[in-house]
């Protein structure tokens, strides 16, 4: 009896696959087979991306079924042309495995660029998030045009190629067909149903129709790209910026964002998918303009159902000392921690003063009642690195400290009453 793919080890460094691609190290694995970094030896050895399709639990019975599948995907995916999109290359079968071969893409994830962001002191500003959606959402437009559904949408599967501009959506493995996969569908049905090759998607990522049901459709992808954006923006995984008991994404609370793109963000992460977006173009359409008029930013969301504050005597000053600025509240800064405008991104010319000293103390005493001693170190490092911070970001920065949501709320609502 032949053996099942699920069972065949790992490809070995050194290998020769279909007597041209020499496996060069495994870049991931997961529910639908393994990635590897190979070189093309008929193209100078060009690196390129080998992807061994083997579901797992995946029988001899059932290879069939799944051959048939990966063929008719090869042949969509094959179709798609797009500069950020990686390029189809081949597909063959050899000593009963299925593979797939894709351009490689040399650059980094915007988890990695999020990551080195925050050893910065700072996510994705809003002015850099609006220019990723944009950036994005016409591949999106693309691929669904084309009838796939990208279904993996998350930092992890977005990278931004070395030396270039635009971000590539990567990963469109075996498994996110969606046209005329079932049988008597009429051809302009959105949503289709494929058992558990629909059950695809990281958790906190993908919708809730996609995990639960197997059920996707455009909205399911621009759901994930709202959820990547909100990560981008708050640096925090999707776990953390949802309630547990009402499952309501409150990520308003870590960042200030513009009314106008907040309220596009929160169409995105509708729950109900009659309430998103359903197109790509949608969003764009929504998008445009933001930036163009000077707009205040949102207030945070202030909740009448959480206890009394429960601080020290010192915190009734830090409000008071708050109030007493009257510097605006939207400046963003660059990464060399320059302060620029958000609509135009030109650095101010005139920056603002420190903070007051007695406002620090508090600060510190604040912090240090929820985290201990740390918080002296960890406000002399956000100074340090942001040396014109306005007060309302100051505050912003040090809540994420506090591990507690509910504590970190109740800090920020003392000084923003």
């Amino acid at each position: 009896m032949s053996q099942s793919p699920t069972t065949r080890p790992e490809i070995a460094a050194g290998t020769l696959i279909d007597n041209r691609y020499i496996i060069q190290k495994l870049l991931g694995q997961g529910g639908l087979g393994r990635t590897y970094l190979a070189f093309d030896t008929r193209r100078f050895n060009e690196a390129c991306v080998l992807k061994e399709f083997a579901p797992i639990g995946t029988g001899e019975s059932g290879l069939e079924q799944y051959r048939n599948l990966f063929k008719r995907e090869a042949k969509i995916l094959h179709q798609l042309q797009h500069p950020q999109i990686p390029k189809f290359l081949a597909c063959f079968e050899g000593d009963n495995r299925l593979f797939l071969v894709q351009e490689y893409v040399d650059g980094k994830t915007y988890s990695r660029l999020l990551g080195e962001l925050q050893r910065q002191g700072r996510n994705f500003s809003e002015d850099e998030v609006i220019q990723w959606l944009n950036n994005l959402l016409p591949v999106l437009e693309y691929v669904h045009q084309h009838n796939i559904i990208h279904r993996d949408i998350s930092p992890d599967n977005i990278m931004l190629p070395d030396g270039k501009d635009l971000p590539v959506l990567i990963d469109f493995g075996v498994g996110k067909q969606i046209a005329d996969i079932n049988e008597g569908r009429s051809s302009n049905h959105q949503v289709t149903f494929v058992g558990k090759m629909s059950l695809v998607g990281k958790v906190g990522y993908a919708p809730r129709e996609q995990i639960s049901l197997g059920l996707c459709s455009p909205s399911s992808d621009i759901y994930a790209l709202g959820v990547t954006a909100i990560v981008l923006l708050t640096g925090r995984d999707p776990s953390l910026l949802m309630d547990q008991y009402s499952l309501e994404w409150n990520w308003r609370y870590y960042v200030y964002v513009t009314d106008e793109l907040a309220q596009i963000l929160d169409c995105m992460l509708a729950d109900r998918p009659n309430n998103r977006y359903q197109t790509a173009r949608e969003v764009l359409k929504d998008l445009e303009g933001i930036g163009e008029s000077e707009v205040a930013m949102s207030p945070a969301i202030i909740r009448d159902d959480l206890p009394p504050t429960i601080f020290n005597p010192e915190f009734q000053a830090m409000s008071a000392i708050l109030q007493s600025y009257n510097q605006p509240q939207e400046t963003i800064f660059s990464s060399a921690g320059s302060p620029t405008s958000p609509q135009t991104g030109r650095i101010e010319q005139q920056r603002q003063p420190s903070l007051q000293p007695a406002f620090i103390k508090s600060c510190q005493q604040g912090l240090a009642y929820h985290i201990g001693p740390m918080a002296n170190l960890i406000i002399e490092e956000i100074l340090a690195q942001n040396p014109y911070i306005s007060p309302d970001q100051f505050i912003e920065l040090i809540a994420r400290e506090i591990p507690d949501f509910q504590a970190a709320f109740e800090f920020k609502k003392t000084l923003f009453p």
